[in-house]
């Protein structure tokens, strides 16, 4: 018979308590600390990753977020730009940071509602994030350099109808805003994808710099991209998205104007969003910052300034904005055959 000790197994035991006991005390520790760091937030930079290149939609709605709410979060908020495919490897990149609150993603409707809804093979779903504002809402202008032939988007539309397949236009890449928005306008006017030929590049900002350098002959981009353009004569805008016209561009057409009413349904935004996971603590840090924000006239300025529509929304708002949204684009690209 083996020799049993007592003593030995009482003691046994008492280590085994101990062990457990530490290990409790630890992991209360860990969400002391968690919860102490998500209540003093933010105590260093903030990272807002645009993931389009500068002077696209995103870059500017980072930069007019950074320069209105830095002195309201106390911190600066540092843009960075982390582009490629349509936008989802910067968004990748903010889906796998730390769910600490020092890395948000500037979300775009390419990004976030376009891509999950329109292709199989992007690396998130549309709500794997935590979703905390929409900021800004951007309509979309179809435009051409101000020496072009085409005085009217009819007369774009006709050229195109009389030589399909000779016209091209820039867009940031293969679902994104400004490809779905020649789809729409080719549809409603009853012309196949192929009528006119698609150039990508890396961003809005990039398509217009192909325009404005006769590397395309149209572009339908999101406003803010092209305002200052405009209002500078070096583009002609031939149509809006927008319901009404715009009260800055009194003479450019709506769709409805043309008969094209579903060019309404295509209509840039730019979010806030965090990583999944984000304590809540911190989005109600930054829903009590936008509240001051929206409030600022600095924030309304920027968006007039640039031809965007300053919508800052709840996060509850936010999702079901988001959601709406890619049904929409969903539906769309059964409609028309993008859905891959």
């Amino acid at each position: 018979m083996p020799y049993f000790n007592r003593n030995d197994n009482m003691k046994n035991r008492s280590i085994q308590r101990r062990c457990a006991m530490f290990i409790f005390a630890l992991l209360g520790m860990s969400s002391v600390m968690k919860i102490a760091n998500a209540q003093s937030y933010p105590n260093k930079p903030i990272t807002l990753v645009a993931p389009y290149s500068a002077g696209g939609d995103s870059d500017f709605s980072g930069r007019n977020l950074a320069a209105v709410a830095t002195k309201y979060i106390n911190q600066p908020l540092i843009v960075q730009n982390i582009v490629g495919a349509s936008g989802t490897i910067g968004s990748q990149k903010v889906r796998t940071s730390p769910p600490d609150g020092y890395t948000l993603l500037i979300a775009r409707g390419g990004s976030q509602a376009i891509s999950p809804a329109l292709d199989s093979k992007t690396p998130y779903k549309w709500n794997d994030f935590t979703f905390i504002a929409i900021l800004d809402l951007n309509p979309v202008a179809c435009v051409v350099k101000s020496d072009s032939k085409y005085k009217t988007m009819k007369e774009l539309l006709a050229a195109i109808r009389a030589e399909p397949g000779k016209l091209n236009y820039a867009s940031a890449g293969s679902g994104t805003t400004q490809h779905l928005a020649v789809e729409v306008a080719l549809n409603a006017s009853n012309l196949p994808s192929s009528a006119a030929l698609m150039i990508p590049y890396k961003s809005g900002g990039e398509a217009t710099t192909a325009l404005l350098s006769n590397q395309v002959d149209f572009i339908c981009n999101n406003l803010p991209t092209l305002a200052g353009q405009i209002k500078g004569g070096t583009v002609r805008a031939l149509m809006v998205s927008t319901p009404e016209r715009l009260k800055d561009f009194p003479d450019v057409p709506t769709g409805r104007d043309l008969g094209l009413l579903q060019f309404e349904e295509v209509m840039g935004w730019s979010g806030l969003y965090g990583p999944p996971g984000l304590p809540s603590e911190v989005v109600n840090k930054w829903v009590e910052v936008l509240k001051k924000v929206a409030q600022d006239p600095a924030w309304a300025r920027g968006n007039e300034t640039a031809g965007a529509i300053a919508a800052i929304r709840s996060p509850a708002e936010t999702e079901v904005f988001a959601r709406q949204q890619v049904e929409l684009y969903e539906k769309l690209g059964n409609t028309l055959g993008l859905r891959k």
